[in-house]
């Protein structure tokens, strides 16, 4: 992986928040950053690619613009990077997690509404041969995922 510059950390750290909700974000950002919104979005596609990043987006309540459900699945350990996969390639799903449980992959999936959310769980759980644990939100809860990054503790000598 390269090294982070300036601009990277910048991006980084300015946007864990407050990403311009407009019809041009990348644009805001670069105008809010000094470049050009072809080199933010360069910068974030490569900082996807180097798996800097996981996702650049929006987190907002899906209970309001749409459906979303807490689901987990049961795969031998030997397995679990290869599910994970496959989990991660299909529609709705922004992120899963290992855990130390029987049902050791668990993830969120999100839908328009119930009937899309049903049949991409349907969809996924044939496509993985293995019954899926659907626990729908009943509280909701917010995780802030944003957090301060001490950059010179990350440097190399």
């Amino acid at each position: 992986m390269a090294a982070l510059d300036l601009l990277d950390r910048r991006l980084i750290d300015a946007y864990q928040r407050g990403l311009p909700i407009c019809e041009r974000p990348y644009a805001a950002m670069a105008e809010q950053l000094g470049v050009s919104e072809a080199e933010v979005v360069a910068r974030l596609q490569s900082l996807q690619n180097e798996q800097v990043l996981s996702r650049v987006g929006p987190v907002f309540d899906h209970a309001r613009a749409g459906a979303s459900l807490l689901a987990a699945v049961a795969v031998p350990e030997a397995e679990r990077d290869e599910v994970a996969a496959v989990i991660n390639r299909s529609a709705g799903v922004n992120h899963n997690y290992a855990r130390e449980h029987r049902y050791n992959l668990w993830f969120v999936m999100t839908a328009a509404d119930e009937g899309e959310l049903e049949a991409r769980l349907d969809a996924l759980e044939a496509e993985l041969g293995k019954p899926l644990l659907r626990l729908p939100m009943l509280e909701g809860f917010h995780i802030d995922l944003g957090f301060p990054i001490p950059w010179a503790e990350l440097e190399v000598p």
